[in-house]
């Protein structure tokens, strides 16, 4: 997409995008619980797109205090597989508007890894970067450059609600910057520091009896040592693994509630498939 950043502002096609998570740490497991999407050109808005997403997880209290989602919200949505297509189709040709931009692309790299989907390639403007660079803000956050800018904040906290109030800060933001002779896309991302990249998810070399209980959906028998050298037994259904700090985790449900939990893979001493038959015991 690198002919788009020779594009005059006008004629570049902007996806605004927001999602809302299960936890701030998606190494750990966190996932998206909804998303929303605002495709515009100029001061037309082309399409939108907006869904609750079953992250297949609990919500932490924390992430559901601010965003008000709950668990029972999102137990009959899509999964984010059952809404990928449409979200690229979305994204298709655009350039990608966001507020603190990484977090976002960050929470959408890992659910495209775990489908086998390309990292997006998109061009990413950062409202978050711009306002650092450009202007002196009390607080950089959306809900009080909104508030500065004497921009409506309904729906802050909601993903389509954080788009929408993103691309309004967007837009006056384009007024000053036209104003100073920044005429592309290339222009606008040298102004806010340079281009940013979708996070590359490395690929992860799992033990067999591990990467088959993952892709088959299929328990695990653990033989773990904790931390502070004690050995644990427990059954777990893995959902994941991610690369934080050189070091690799399982991410996977554990106990009769089924918590999410993480282990370090070098601490798993023994692991092997749970019978069908006793799929049920813990």
């Amino acid at each position: 997409m690198e002919d788009l950043l020779d594009k005059p502002l006008g004629d570049v096609i902007f996806v605004a995008l927001d999602v809302e998570t299960t936890g701030l740490t998606p190494q750990f497991g966190d996932r998206i619980c909804e998303i929303g999407l605002l495709r515009f050109k100029g001061s037309q808005i082309l399409d939108s797109f907006s869904t609750l997403i079953n992250p297949g997880r609990p919500i932490s209290p924390g992430a559901s205090a601010v965003s008000g989602i709950t668990d029972d919200m999102v137990v009959n949505a899509p999964s984010f597989k059952d809404v990928v297509r449409r979200i690229l189709h979305m994204l298709d040709g655009a350039a990608i508007l966001a507020h603190n931009a990484q977090f976002d692309l960050c929470f959408i790299a890992h659910r495209l890894r775990a489908l086998r989907l390309l990292t997006l390639a998109n061009p990413v403007v950062d409202t978050l970067l711009l306002a650092r660079r450009n202007y002196h803000f009390r607080s950089n956050s959306l809900g009080n450059i909104a508030r500065e800018l004497g921009i409506g904040t309904q729906g802050q906290h909601r993903a389509m609600g954080d788009a929408a109030i993103t691309r309004g800060i967007f837009e006056r933001f384009i007024s000053d910057f036209l104003a100073r002779g920044i005429r592309t896309l290339g222009d606008l991302i040298d102004l806010q520091g340079g281009s940013i990249t979708s996070p590359k998810m490395p690929e992860i070399p799992l033990p067999p009896q591990l990467e088959e209980a993952i892709k088959g959906e299929k328990r695990l028998w653990l033989r773990y040592c904790t931390p502070e050298g004690t050995e644990t037994r427990r059954v777990v259904e893995p959902l994941e693994v991610n690369l934080y700090r050189d070091y690799i985790y399982l991410v996977a449900l554990c106990g009769l509630r089924g918590q999410q939990r993480t282990f370090r893979l070098d601490r798993i001493l023994e692991m092997h498939p749970v019978a069908e038959e006793n799929k049920g015991e813990l």
